[in-house]
């Protein structure tokens, strides 16, 4: 368990699987993330059971509201690599009354703390939809520099979206 300001991230269970289900299935959520091909719950439960623990190579947190214990989302760190010092970073949360509040901001800024100090890892990055501007603030703010711009990879209702690479240096987290 690792401690933000407002978050707890905590392994995910086997018995998160409906949450992420139905996260996964809601086009609010998934708007600027890639959804891939809908699934059954049955396979979401199945996946969540066979998943391997947590270690170096692939960290996946649930989020939770320090107040209340409700889990509202996940991060991941993966394809960290101790040769590089660098990790991937996935993050959303998919529980809507939970967005604008100020969490993401905080689970955001609680797994970069775990990575570059836990996993002693050097770089973070991460690519985010050129429209999806609020969480491109959230990345800002803690700290993240656009690196490049990845032209027309995401498709969404018809049109291509260009997206951003960004990166996290250790000594660049912002508190």
């Amino acid at each position: 368990m690792v401690l933000g300001d407002t978050v707890k991230l905590r392994p995910m269970e086997p018995s998160d699987a409906e949450a992420l289900w139905r996260w996964n299935h809601d086009p609010d959520v998934m708007r600027w993330m890639d959804d891939g091909y809908a699934q059954p719950l049955a396979q979401v439960q199945k996946r969540m059971e066979e998943r391997p623990r947590n270690a170096y190579g692939d960290v996946l947190f649930g989020v939770e509201v320090l107040s209340d214990a409700q889990l509202i989302g996940l991060v991941r760190l993966r394809d960290a690599e101790p040769e590089t010092g660098c990790a991937e970073l996935d993050i959303y949360l998919g529980e809507k009354e939970y967005w604008g509040r100020g969490y993401a901001t905080d689970a955001m800024r609680t797994i970069c703390r775990y990575g570059l100090e836990k996993m002693r890892l050097h770089k973070i990055t991460l690519t985010v939809v050129t429209e999806n501007h609020a969480a491109y603030r959230v990345y800002q703010k803690v700290g993240f520099v656009e690196e490049g711009r990845l032209r027309q990879v995401f498709r969404r209702d018809g049109q291509w979206y260009d997206m951003f690479t960004m990166g996290l240096l250790e000594g660049e987290l912002r508190s």
